[in-house]
């Protein structure tokens, strides 16, 4: 007895006919007669009295169908499980990226839709991300630095302005809009080496012939703003960054195009792992 024949046996008593069977099984009737031809001479069994344009399942024909749709429907929970097995993700996934706000709507959904992971957050500058995650330390990054290599995959998250920031008392009078030229004469707070947004301002500020030095170095965005809330100087940050801080007010700043573009970042060779591909679902429903 095969699970062919037994299938052939199924769906004939199921649809009530060979020809109505055959259409739905994507086969043809002499191929579903044979294998319940076959069936009946190894067990000796009549299993359809057979007529001119019917058939009609014997005793034994409806014993046996009893069985299998015992057997097919035990077969379909099989296959449903397998199914959900297959599509539910657990375990834990590792995210490094230069700031969580730019991800927040991001793990807000990937949280709703996959609660059984755990989800590990580091916080890391441009040039980090990318270390991490090519010594396969994070599976996911985010990071607002332009991406290189052929080993690494992406997907655009947004883009956002870098504005200054200063304590609200800094300025007696907070200006709209400030100039490179304003800014060389100003006390600047810069993050580490390695951060995006400090490269853009140098960057810019070169091709205009101006030199951005800072008075304080600092590592963090968070030191970054407790720093510049307490007067020692102004900081830069992107637009999405920008903190709900009642002692910070925000400037823009008028010098060429300081656009970042917040990116997901992941590893080529872990493209096909299902809890990256679940993390770039997230990002692109949300």
């Amino acid at each position: 007895m095969t699970y062919s024949q037994l299938r052939a046996f199924h769906n004939v008593a199921r649809y009530g006919g060979f020809s109505k069977a055959a259409e739905q099984m994507h086969q043809s009737q002499p191929v579903l007669s044979g294998h319940i031809k076959e069936l009946e001479k190894i067990y000796d069994t009549l299993l359809f009295k057979r007529e001119k344009r019917s058939v009609k399942l014997t005793l034994a024909g409806e014993e046996l169908f009893i069985l299998t749709k015992q057997f097919f429907e035990t077969e379909d929970q099989i296959l449903n499980h397998m199914k959900k097995s297959k599509a539910s993700i657990t375990g834990k996934i590792r995210i490094v990226a230069d700031s969580a706000i730019h991800i927040l709507k991001t793990l807000k959904w990937f949280r709703k839709h996959y609660p059984a992971v755990t989800v590990d957050l580091r916080i890391g500058n441009s040039q980090e991300v990318i270390d991490i995650l090519r010594n396969f330390d994070a599976e996911v990054g985010v990071t607002g630095s332009p991406i290189d290599g052929s080993d690494l995959q992406t997907f655009t998250l947004g883009t956002s302005s870098i504005k200054v920031i200063a304590s609200s008392n800094f300025f007696k009078k907070v200006p709209r809009q400030i100039t490179f030229d304003k800014l060389t004469k100003l006390p600047l707070i810069f993050r580490e080496k390695g951060s995006h947004t400090r490269k853009i301002l140098v960057s810019q500020a070169s091709k205009q012939n101006f030199k951005l030095a800072p008075v304080i170095e600092v590592t963090g965005r968070e030191a970054l703003h407790e720093l510049v809330a307490n007067g020692l100087g102004i900081g830069f940050v992107s637009q999405a960054e920008i903190a709900q801080d009642p002692r910070l007010v925000n400037i823009d700043i008028d010098c060429g195009n300081t656009e970042m573009t917040e990116t997901l970042v992941y590893l080529s060779a872990r493209k096909d792992l299902p809890i990256v591909r679940a993390f770039l679902k997230a990002a692109q429903n949300s």
